[in-house]
């Protein structure tokens, strides 16, 4: 039978409280990076209810031809994004990049609404005629 002198008795105790709070760190670390990712999903998936509702997403695409509704009064933009497959709309209040315009590959980081509508805090255009960002370049292939 083996017995635990103080001496083991302390370092034991030491090693315990020091899995324990590995572990909790280790914990909260992935439940924070987890709370943080952003996927990526493209207008056909959003219609397909594969993102989420509550969690923010980026979602991409081009921007379609004559949807682009600006309110005069305020920075609210209303814009529809399409993967040539299927198209959902985008509010966002704020100023947009400057080569946002009809027919450019955007992606909008947001939340999508009761409505399939996403309400987009950031949007990002391309910022030359050669680059599009991979999620939608992929995106856009796979639909054609």
């Amino acid at each position: 039978m083996i017995t635990l002198t103080k001496t083991h008795k302390k370092r034991l105790g030491l090693i315990v409280l020091l899995l324990l709070g590995i572990s909790t760190t280790v914990t909260l670390a992935v439940k924070a990076f987890k709370d943080n990712m952003l996927y990526f999903f493209s207008p056909t998936q959003i219609m397909a209810n594969e993102a989420p509702k509550n969690h923010a997403i980026r979602v991409g695409g081009m921007v379609k031809e004559g949807s682009i509704q600006r309110d005069l009064n305020s920075l609210k933009v209303t814009f529809d994004v399409t993967d040539y497959e299927n198209t959902i709309t985008v509010n966002y209040e704020g100023i947009l990049p400057d080569l946002f315009r009809e027919g450019q590959g955007i992606v909008a980081i947001g939340r999508i609404n009761d409505d399939g509508t996403v309400i987009a805090n950031e949007v990002l255009a391309k910022h030359d005629e050669n680059y599009m960002p991979p999620e939608v370049a992929a995106s856009l292939k796979k639909a054609e």
